[in-house]
């Protein structure tokens, strides 16, 4: 295969729309096959965009003030939908994503201190750690064309694992990611009879969803007893042992767990591949990326200190998360009626905050199909705060916001030191949405070492 480069100042469009005035049922068909594919062409240009969904009203909102009423001002008016929760339950339970009220409260604030700002130099200690194995790893590749999603996907894996619960995923983590990345690609894509029966009554569908959960839970579980079987005395300090501190059953120990797993390194995953398939297309970038890195010590005891030092670096993993945001949109129902930056929200009404669509709107961005990270230099001047939300906003902000980012900016960095990254075709990729922003097929690259 013959390694390709795109030019300089790579542009990345928005897919169309599969229909231009679809009914409820194209919507439903397309929110199973390519979520991005459900957001009419207005939606890029107006700030609010109405439809009907099966006799609800479906309101996508972009204007910055409506935006923060509902995610900041007034979110105990929205609430997930039960398509959401059908979606997400058999994988996340009742952990931190899914919880409400004092519930979530009392999970937020268990989990909070280990994801805090103090702990970023122990856990870019551990990223380090993990990616320099992988490099090591690649380097005896041998110029072999490499799937960079999948190693992403690994390598976030067990930074999650070994950072947050000291547990060597080693042996358990292809399993994880083959329950994982089925249940995304069968299971998590939605049916019309998720949408329209009420959460309480199953579909058809929710049947398998049970037993996937069954497998799912058992093999969290075993995690769960290895991490105790490990020494507790011997064991360092972690998540882990916080949550093993609470007094919950085991089933919700097991929901706490398998949230962090899967969000701690589902979405950074893909994240991190993004941010390679931009630089891979991007040699100029690839090359500044590489100059800032050079004179920095990415070492194991180091990379806490160096963190800062990687402008650019980081400037490029933002502008990534701003093209292909791994939660790509964010939806809630209103249970009262509700007045949201001059827009009337009926009650019931489902409410659509898109980062997909906010990162590409066309009054909010200058050329946002244009892959540009000096959009996050320093001196820049800075987005509208509701117009960029790739970890959302208000009180269920990401938890992990700092962890994701610290974590994509040294993996860029450390492996833009160690080699040129190029794909090897240049056959189109696309984001497809179905649980996160995916490519709609593993990309080949090549890996030359760099002398």
């Amino acid at each position: 295969m013959q390694a390709v480069n795109q030019g300089p100042a790579a542009f990345h469009p928005i897919p169309s729309a599969v229909v231009e005035a679809p009914s409820g049922l194209g919507i439903a068909k397309t929110l199973g096959e390519n979520a991005l594919l459900a957001f009419p062409p207005e939606a890029f240009e107006e700030d609010v965009v109405v439809r009907r969904f099966f006799g609800r009203r479906q309101v996508i909102l972009n204007r910055p003030a409506s935006i923060h009423h509902i995610l900041v001002d007034n979110p105990a008016n929205y609430r997930r939908t039960g398509a959401t929760i059908r979606m997400l339950r058999p994988l996340l339970g009742k952990g931190l994503l899914l919880s409400e009220g004092e519930d979530w409260r009392h999970q937020r604030r268990t989990v909070a201190p280990a994801l805090g700002p103090r702990t970023i130099p122990i856990l870019a200690h551990h990223i380090a750690v993990a990616t320099n194995r992988l490099i090591e790893t690649l380097v005896d590749c041998g110029g072999r064309p490499v799937d960079l999603l999948v190693e992403m996907q690994f390598l976030a894996l067990e930074i999650v694992g070994r950072s947050l619960f000291s547990l060597a995923v080693d042996r358990h983590g292809p399993k994880l990611r083959e329950l994982i990345a089925g249940y995304a690609e069968h299971l998590g894509r939605p049916t019309l009879l998720d949408f329209l029966l009420p959460l309480p009554l199953p579909t058809p569908r929710d049947f398998a969803r049970r037993r996937f959960r069954r497998r799912w839970v058992a093999l969290i579980e075993q995690l769960i007893a290895e991490r105790r079987g490990s020494g507790a005395e011997e064991a360092p300090t972690d998540l882990f042992d916080l949550l093993a501190t609470e007094e919950w059953d085991p089933v919700r120990l097991a929901d706490q767990v398998a949230t962090l797993i899967t969000a701690g390194h589902e979405t950074t995953g893909v994240a991190m591949f993004w941010a390679l398939y931009l630089v891979a297309t991007n040699p100029g970038i690839e090359e500044r990326i590489a100059a800032e890195v050079a004179p920095l010590d990415l070492g194991l005891e180091a990379a806490g200190e160096t963190l800062p030092k990687l402008v650019y670096t980081r400037a490029v993993v933002q502008e990534a998360l701003r093209l292909y945001p791994p939660a790509f949109t964010l939806v809630r129902q209103a249970r009262r009626a509700d007045i949201a930056g001059g827009i009337a929200i009926p009650a019931r009404a489902v409410v659509m905050v898109a980062p997909w669509v906010l990162h590409r709107h066309r009054r909010l961005w200058d050329h946002p199909e244009k892959f540009d990270p000096s959009r996050f230099l320093p001196g820049a001047a800075p987005p509208d705060r509701c117009a960029y939300l790739p970890f959302g906003m208000g009180p269920r902000v990401c938890i992990g916001a700092q962890f994701a980012l610290t974590e994509a900016t040294l993996v860029l960095a450390a492996m833009t030191k160690a080699f040129h990254i190029e794909r090897c075709s240049a056959e189109p990729v696309l984001p497809v949405a179905i649980v996160t922003t995916q490519p709609d097929h593993p990309p080949l690259f090549r890996l030359a070492p760099r002398r």
